[in-house]
């Protein structure tokens, strides 16, 4: 092993089983990498990365020099090697992080449970004084639903995911020998050998994709996740909750409704994305059903296996038999089942559902063809039917004395999954943007004599005229009628929503409305609706509707004026009779990436914060139960950060224990490519919403969540204002959009084939700031190791307050109000990873290129106010003083991801001195790609 690897890991300060793992990456991607590319290519890498590792910045000039001296044929393979040693050390750690937490939960008791696990969240309970019942309340109430998004964040090929993946499990076997699971020389050798093949296969695999990824690929990629490590982990959630009851209050054989339900956007979400036609809606539909009856088929033929039991060894119930006898004559089993099964009603009945799948994939139509596979009909056999007939076999166990069966093992997991996803896998949500819902909406009331010209119309005549059109019966437009391409594009979805729900209830989510800022926003949805027969008024004015319309709140001015929207939807009375239809339920989307882009972070988090609250209170006054969906990215600058802790950080009266969250690009594989971090995942955040639910107030009781009321207020809107300015001053100069554009690879993102959205509203060719989406947004400042959407602002905010006598509140604010203390920790952790020291040499490629360097000066001098306040607010010596194993873990990555900086700087410069061959285009890519792993972060 290599002693300058292992040495580079300990001195970073990684734990030495950690140190040891990684420095057997290095090893073997430098073996891999020295077949694959030759001495060269590997002598480039360990002289550059030794030197930076040696010398740290001081280095730069002299790796630059040698790199500029180097052809691009050998950067790629350079940059090509380091991209696949990232990605494994990224595999590395999250084994850490599975083997950290093993470890801790090996020696948990109800005593003392592990930190932030679903145990520790129940015994929290029993220690408040809460009894059995009440605490199986709570958690019934719990209503958490994390949806699966395909925003471009993901820069890796789903067939690079695979190779990684199965290179993580063998280097996982070479360095679990501290665990007790000893390799025998031949395992070992076998495990190494396949880490070797796999790291041969990455190599001589395109790293970029070669055409554009089409909405169907991201669909297929959100369900392999769904169908992989979330259909194993589920399970082993309710099981902990069953064990935690058990342990804490003595209450064997308990269940739990669901408590984790998916959804998706990913072939669903139209907005911005002429791809996602209603066809492919009506494709995704399918793929889901398809994927949940696969593998709920797969888990049944488990199930025949295990269940061998026999009425000659146990009574089972009267009901039993008499399903199995009413299903036999629509139920085609082989004859030799019902003899060699005589005497088995369990598997028999088993057998019968396993068919009835079988009917139902035969019945479903192939591929992109929409044609049945079969001429078959298919049977009358709901998700309901299949959740009834295993609670029907799990009665009849219990009542043949064998309940433990009934209670643990594949059968409890199978009702968990039956519960949970159902047939639809995951409920897809629509979405598409306002104002192609008002063009629609002036279409069809043009074309139907009702009125010429809409959009001329103000908002309360809008209002007045879609209320009064909602409640009458008729449609616009006859069967067949020809409408406009707005109204088409709407329609058509709509449609292909109303046949999905016909045939499964929970297939279709919500249908998201991006741009909410008004009533009738909201109402051109339902009119649209009606249109296609999900929604309509009865005579006694009450109302059948099969669709939530979900208002998403994206910039600061809309998320200030919220309250008063939803005030006022709550008001019109035929809303009022639509959300009575819905149960009295009220979904909210949240942006956190368009108010970041639009106001800074500070006040992002701060006008996202006091909405949340605001929102609460009013659907309180309106007697409406709420629900949150929170929109949040992977980054910090689009809401990203440790789960458990944002919704801790919520206000108190926002916490109803429904909770929404987006899962995007690649912290979807983060997240979910290990069942080990999947659960952790997870049970943190049912953790942190038991302990949000049980320490929210009264209903009635009028809360402020931070201390100090009043001054507190004051001060957080002084901050939010002063940084929100500071952060405006930056990129409204007219010298900043030709500085950011010259000092950031946003042009080589715009080239990058990582989703079926375009990065632009205006296309590539047309970059702007008002145009450039969020997500690009953040990928271009993350790449130079700016991060400057993370924390950009605060410095100045901060440090006015603390010049103006504040700092003593800052500081009672940062010890005891958890909202306070998530936006300055994940500022400080952003301040932490951004490296101005290599920001520089871009800013210096810009201003080469003819830019001002006014843009990067102001980065620099706000870096350092934010760092310098920060410390004095947090009273400690670094960024990471709390968080050691973070800073660990940066200073073990910056070498490797400096020398990729170093690299892509020089392709760019090559680039813009007119190289614009396709071998220095593909290594940009390559590059952009590379920094995302280094930086675990894209947008």
């Amino acid at each position: 092993m290599s002693d300058a690897a292992l040495d580079a890991a300990r001195s970073a300060g990684l734990t030495d089983v950690h140190a040891h793992r990684v420095a057997l990456v290095e090893r073997l991607v430098l073996r891999v990498a020295r077949e694959r590319y030759g001495d060269a290519v590997v002598g480039h890498v360990e002289d550059w990365l030794a030197r930076v590792r040696a010398g740290g910045a001081a280095a730069f000039d002299g790796v630059a020099e040698a790199v500029a001296e180097t052809s691009v044929e050998a950067l790629a393979g350079v940059l090509r090697t380091l991209t696949a040693y990232f990605h494994l050390v990224n595999k590395a750690e999250q084994i850490e992080i599975v083997r950290v937490n093993r470890e801790r939960e090996v020696g948990a008791t109800a005593e003392d449970p592990r930190g932030e696990s679903v145990m520790e969240a129940v015994a929290d309970l029993k220690r408040a004084g809460r009894s059995l019942d009440e605490a199986r309340a709570l958690v019934a109430r719990l209503d958490i639903q994390p949806t699966l998004t395909a925003h471009p964040t993901e820069a890796r090929r789903r067939t690079v995911l695979h190779h990684q993946d199965r290179a993580a499990a063998a280097l996982d076997r070479l360095t679990s020998a501290g665990s007790g699971q000893a390799l025998t020389p031949a395992e070992a050798d076998a495990a190494e050998a396949e880490a070797l093949g796999r790291l041969r296969l990455l190599l001589a695999t395109d790293e970029v994709r070669p055409a554009a990824v089409t909405v169907r690929d991201e669909v297929r990629h959100g369900l392999y996740f769904v169908a992989t490590s979330i259909w194993d982990v589920v399970p082993r959630i309710h099981a902990d909750l069953r064990r935690a009851f058990a342990d804490v209050y003595g209450a064997e054989g308990l269940s739990f409704p669901p408590v984790l339900r998916y959804r998706s956007w990913i072939g669903g979400d139209r907005d911005g994305n002429p791809n996602v036609t209603a066809e492919v809606t009506a494709w995704t539909l399918r793929a889901h059903r398809e994927d949940a009856l696969r593998l709920h088929r797969r888990a049944l033929d488990a199930l025949r296996l295990d269940l061998s039991v026999s009425d000659q060894q146990a009574e089972f119930p009267d009901e039993l038999w008499a399903s199995v006898e009413a299903a036999r004559e629509t139920v085609q089993l082989p004859e030799r089942r019902w003899r060699q099964n005589a005497h088995e009603p369990v598997r028999l009945k088993i057998m019968q559902m396993a068919e009835t799948l079988d009917r139902l994939l035969d019945a479903l139509p192939e591929g992109g063809s929409g044609q049945r596979r079969t001429g078959a009909a298919p049977p009358d056999y709901s998700a309901a039917d299949f959740r009834a007939d295993l609670d029907l076999i799990a009665r009849s166990l219990e009542a043949a004395g064998l309940g433990a069966l009934a209670e643990t093992g594949g059968l409890a997991d199978a009702r968990v999954r039956a519960e949970t996803f159902g047939f639809h896998l995951a409920a897809l949500d629509l979405r598409q943007h306002s104002a192609t819902h008002e063009a629609a909406v002036a279409d069809l009331l043009r074309r139907a004599d009702v009125e010429p010209d809409y959009a001329a119309l103000g908002e309360d005549d809008r209002v007045a005229l879609l209320t009064r059109e909602l409640n009458n019966p008729r449609p616009f437009i006859r069967l067949g009628g020809a409408v406009g391409p707005d109204a088409d594009r709407v329609l058509s979805a709509l449609r292909v929503a109303k046949a999905a729900l016909d045939q499964e209830p929970d297939s279709i989510g919500s249908y998201i409305v991006s741009m909410t800022d008004a009533v009738s926003d909201v109402l051109e949805v339902l009119l649209l609706a009606k249109e296609v027969g999900l929604w309509r008024r009865h005579a006694d004015g009450t109302v059948e509707s099969a669709v939530d319309a979900v208002p998403l709140l994206e910039t600061v001015a809309d998320l200030e004026a919220g309250p008063d929207l939803m005030a006022a939807l709550f008001e019109n009375e035929v809303y009022a009779a639509h959300l009575a239809a819905r149960g009295g339920l009220q979904e909210i989307m949240l942006g956190y990436s368009d108010s970041n882009k639009d106001g800074g972070y500070w006040q992002a988090n701060w006008s996202l914060h006091k909405a949340q609250g605001a929102l609460a209170r009013t659907c309180r006054e309106h007697g409406v139960d709420l629900r949150f969906f929170h929109g949040r990215g992977g980054t910090v600058g689009r809401g990203g950060g440790r789960a458990g802790q944002a919704i801790r950080a919520m206000p108190p009266e926002a916490q109803t224990g429904r909770i929404r969250f987006t899962e995007q690009g690649e912290v979807i594989s983060f997240r979910y490519a290990l069942p080990g971090i999947a659960r952790r995942h997870l049970e943190q955040i049912v953790h942190a919403q038991i302990g949000a639910l049980a320490d929210a107030p009264d209903e009635n009781a009028d809360v402020w969540d931070g201390p100090q009321g009043g001054a507190a207020r004051d001060l957080m809107e002084r901050l939010a204002d002063r940084a929100m300015t500071t952060y405006r001053d930056l990129i409204d100069a007219p010298d900043f959009w030709p500085w950011y554009v010259k000092a950031t690879p946003i042009e080589h993102i715009a080239n990058l084939s990582i989703a079926s959205r375009p990065i632009s509203r205006k296309g590539a060719a047309d970059l702007d700031f008002a145009g450039l989406r969020a997500i690009p947004w953040v990928f271009s400042w993350t790449q130079p190791r700016y991060t400057v959407p993370g924390w950009y602002g605060a410095g100045t905010a901060l440090a006015e307050a603390i010049s103006g006598q504040d700092l003593d509140l800052l500081r009672r604010l940062q010890a005891e109000w958890p909202f306070f203390q998530a936006v300055s920790g994940n500022a400080m952790r952003e301040l932490a990873r951004a490296r101005l020291v290599v920001g520089r040499r871009y800013s210096a490629l810009a201003e080469a290129a003819g830019a001002h360097p006014a843009p990067f000066e102001h980065v620099e001098t706000e870096y350092e106010r934010a760092e310098a306040a920060f410390l004095r607010v947090t009273r400690q010596d670094t960024l990471l003083a709390q968080s050691r194993t973070i800073a660990a873990t940066i200073r073990y990555r910056n070498p490797a991801t400096d020398v990729l900086n170093l690299v892509q700087l020089d392709l760019m410069r090559r680039w813009r001195g007119g190289d614009h061959g396709d071998e220095i285009g593909r290594a940009l890519l390559v590059s952009v790609n590379g920094i995302a792993a280094a930086m675990q972060s894209t947008g």
